[in-house]
């Protein structure tokens, strides 16, 4: 059993993210560890992009922060290295295909098998092309984590039949950012992926309460946390840490 498979056995899975290098690599590590401290069962590293086409304005800022601060992929894998003799939970990069596509798709997969990293996730990347990056993933064991959209409709079972690690089901249109009403029936989305594979399900993009996470775990199998998170370390930086294992330790408490 891989590490991602890992984070689901036998219990809902609650998911960070923060956006690797804001405010620094250092800081990166340690927020990781007081998520893993508060009961995250995965962590979500964005690799900063200067472009983050997914992004609401938070992370579009942590992106900048972490750009400005001299953040590059090649420091971040050395940092992930470092993190990999401290914990063993689950690390998947949120990146996009242009970061990817400049470092080499075999190089960079290589390095992330060699530092420990289990899997990505590319916002950017549409199913249909996919299959330029799937099967170098699966040469160095990663998983390459699909995104389903409330306008995937007709799609979601192709989607689905052919996911790996996770499914990262969006729940609302539009980019990340918190939200305090998630209109999308995300019951009806999981009920199409149940069809057709077990690979499990987590729900992201607007959730940041406790009765979200309730709400959301219910039906699927973990809940996803990104904005909410980046936003204490937008107001804490350095002094972040604690804040951040206060914030994830409640939303922990509200898994189904």
């Amino acid at each position: 059993m891989n590490r991602i498979q890992n984070a689901f056995q036998d219990k809902k899975a609650f998911i960070g993210f923060v956006t690797a290098g804001d405010p620094n690599l250092d800081k990166t590590q340690e927020f990781v560890l007081e998520m893993e401290r508060a009961g995250a069962a995965l962590v979500e590293l964005g690799i900063p992009f200067s472009d983050p086409i997914a992004e609401g304005p938070v992370i579009q800022e942590a992106n900048l922060r972490a750009l400005s601060a001299g953040c590059t992929t090649d420091k971040l894998f050395d940092m992930v290295a470092e993190l990999r003799t401290k914990t063993q939970i689950p690390l998947v990069f949120l990146a996009y295909a242009n970061t990817l596509y400049k470092y080499g798709y075999k190089k960079f997969c290589n390095r992330c098998k060699e530092v420990g990293i289990d899997g990505m996730i590319i916002p950017d990347m549409p199913f249909e092309e996919k299959q330029e990056l799937a099967p170098i993933a699966r040469e160095y064991g990663l998983s390459l984590i699909s995104m389903i959209a409330p306008t995937s409709e007709e799609r979601i079972r192709t989607i689905a039949s052919e996911a790996d690690g996770f499914i990262y089901v969006v729940s609302s249109l539009g980019v990340t950012g918190v939200r305090s009403n998630i209109t999308t029936d995300v019951g009806s989305i999981i009920q199409s992926i149940r069809e057709v594979t077990d690979t499990p399900a987590a729900v992201g993009f607007g959730i940041n309460t406790k009765e979200q996470v309730h709400q959301y775990s219910s039906i699927a199998d973990g809940a996803i946390v990104g904005s909410a998170i980046v936003k204490i370390v937008a107001e804490y930086q350095d002094a972040a840490a604690p804040k951040i294992y206060d914030y994830v330790s409640e939303m922990v408490s509200g898994l189904a």
